[in-house]
């Protein structure tokens, strides 16, 4: 892989070469995207850099490895003794006789995405690995496997045994957070507290100073109603809940301005001032976002004590198999990954 943005403007590559992080690349939804847009993103990787490693049934991967032209040079390995630094490994520690059928949903297919997170962090909490990407689940699937979890973030926060955590999306230096995640819409304003927010401005603040380096962040916060609520006409939301939750973080120090109508926000590129927006909800966020990132988004989760970062799309089961998908995300994703690592050498 060849160092991304981030990697490629951010940091000292002699750091890498000599610490040679070992990051985990979970497999997500083997029925999906995912498979594809990993092998694709570590076909010009410089191993100099990182080595990776694919948490997935080796099945798996020699199917979609038939894909791709050039294929990859692949190590499958039973035990983490086995791993080298020259080549793609592919770990998987247990039998796996299941089907894979791209496109659909499945009982097997979920498992399998929970297991490969589960050793994702086992073996990040013993060292073995500096991080982990991973690849999109589908909620479908996991919830068929019996658990029942909205998205990858709330399910890292439960496997991490963490009260708070922060899903942030994160092109260059366009950085968008979200105060509600993966809840329905008519939950999100009774949802909404002081504490919370104060709860996510923190985080986000710190992630910001100790994970991107930023000493002074700006953040911007957005109201909740149409035109952040004027003043009361459209809903009460930012005068009672977000505009006491800013000025509590103004007398903790931190540099916050709002709350902004999101349309204005955006049309009027405000968002080139800060270092980092926290929306109300999810789309709110994710939709500009996503529009600017030009399909190279990443999600970042904050406040977890592992490096976790993720491309900013799904599982996109209708072109699953196809080799149609696009790994651009997904590069992002590992090279925001890799920067992230060599922040955390200056905490």
């Amino acid at each position: 892989m060849v160092l991304n943005n981030y990697a490629q403007k951010s940091f000292d590559r002699t750091f890498l070469k000599k610490m040679n992080p070992k990051l985990l690349i979970s497999i997500g939804d083997f029925n999906g995207i995912g498979p594809e847009v990993i092998l694709k993103s570590l076909i010009e990787h410089d191993f100099t850099t990182s080595t990776p490693i694919i948490i997935s049934p080796f099945e798996v991967i020699q199917f979609y490895s038939t894909l791709l032209e050039p294929t990859l040079d692949l190590n499958f390995c039973h035990s983490f003794k086995n791993v080298v630094d020259d080549k793609t490994n592919v770990f998987w520690d247990e039998p796996f006789d299941s089907t894979i059928t791209p496109g659909s949903i499945s009982f097997a297919s979920g498992l399998t995405a929970i297991k490969a997170i589960e050793k994702c962090l086992e073996h990040i909490n013993i060292k073995n690995a500096q991080a982990m990407v991973t690849a999109p689940i589908s909620k479908e699937s996991v919830n068929l496997a019996g658990y029942s979890i909205p998205g990858h973030t709330e399910l890292l926060a439960q496997k991490t045994n963490v009260n708070e955590v922060l899903m942030m999306l994160v092109s260059n230096k366009l950085r968008v957070a979200l105060a509600t995640t993966h809840i329905p819409i008519s939950e999100v304003s009774t949802t909404l507290s002081q504490e919370l927010l104060s709860n996510k401005i923190d985080l986000l603040n710190k992630s910001l100073i100790q994970d991107f380096g930023i000493n002074k962040p700006k953040i911007a916060v957005f109201g909740l109603n149409p035109h952040a609520g004027d003043g009361g006409v459209i809903g009460m939301d930012e005068i009672d809940i977000i505009e006491p939750a800013i000025t509590a973080a103004h007398q903790k120090g931190i540099h916050i301005k709002g709350p902004f109508a999101a349309d204005g926000f955006f049309g009027h590129q405000l968002y080139t001032q800060f270092d980092a927006i926290l929306a109300m909800y999810h789309d709110q966020g994710l939709v500009p976002f996503k529009l600017l990132s030009f399909g190279k988004g990443v999600n970042f989760t904050a406040g977890l004590p592992v490096i976790r970062t993720s491309p900013d799309h799904g599982t996109a089961f209708n072109i699953s198999g196809e080799n149609m998908a696009n790994e651009s995300s997904f590069k992002e994703a590992y090279g925001l990954a890799l920067a992230l690592i060599h922040n955390k050498k200056n905490v």
